[in-house]
C-alpha cells in the first residue's frame, strides 16, 4: 500500500519516478486493474465485445509507444518504471472520469441544466491533468526538458487512445 501512494504522488507531480522501483506483481496488478476498470467502463459505453477490443489495442499501444520511447533514447532498463508509473496514474484518471460520468447520469437524472457543459469540463481538465501528469513522468525519468516532454506526452496520449479508437470505427 505503501507503494500505491508513492506511485499516487506522481499524479500530483511529488515524487519521480526514478525513485521507485516497483516488484513484478505490483506491476502485473496495475495492469490487470486498467484491462478491467478499462473492459467496464468501455463495455458500457459501446458494445462489451468492442470495448474489450479497444482496451486492449490501447495496452498494446501503451506498451508499444513506451518501449519505442525507451530504445530511441536508449534507456530500455526504465521500462517497468515508466509504463508502471504512466499506468499507476492512468488508473486514478480512469477512476476520476468514471466518477465525472457517473456524476454526469446523477446530474441529469436530477434535470440540472448544465450537466453536459460539467461534465466536458471535467473530461477536458481529466484529459489535460493526464498529458501534464505523463509530461512529468517522461520529464523526470528521461530528463527531457519541458517543451519536448509535453509534446512526447501529448503524442503518447494520442497514440494511445485516438488509434485505437479510429481502428475501431473503421
Amino acid at each position: 500500500m505503501k507503494l500505491l501512494f508513492k506511485y499516487l504522488g506522481l499524479c500530483f507531480f511529488i515524487n519521480n519516478p526514478e525513485d521507485l522501483v516497483p516488484p513484478r506483481s505490483f506491476m502485473w496488478k496495475n495492469v490487470i486493474f486498467y484491462l478491467v476498470s478499462g473492459m467496464i467502463v468501455e463495455g458500457l459505453i459501446s458494445d462489451p465485445a468492442d470495448g474489450t477490443l479497444e482496451v486492449l489495442l490501447r495496452t498494446i499501444m501503451a506498451f508499444s509507444t513506451v518501449g519505442a520511447i525507451l530504445l530511441v533514447e536508449k534507456k530500455w532498463y526504465f521500462y517497468n518504471q515508466l509504463y508502471t508509473a504512466i499506468f499507476v496514474c492512468e488508473n486514478l484518471i480512469m477512476t476520476l472520469a468514471t466518477a465525472t460520468e457517473g456524476m454526469y447520469h446523477l446530474m441529469i437524472m436530477e434535470h440540472i441544466e448544465k450537466a453536459e457543459e460539467i461534465s466536458i469540463g471535467a473530461g477536458i481538465f481529466l484529459v489535460i491533468w493526464y498529458i501534464a501528469i505523463i509530461s512529468y513522468i517522461f520529464r523526470q525519468l528521461l530528463k527531457f526538458n519541458m517543451s519536448a516532454s509535453v509534446v512526447l506526452a501529448f503524442s503518447y496520449f494520442v497514440l494511445t487512445y485516438g488509434i485505437p479508437m479510429l481502428f475501431m470505427d473503421i
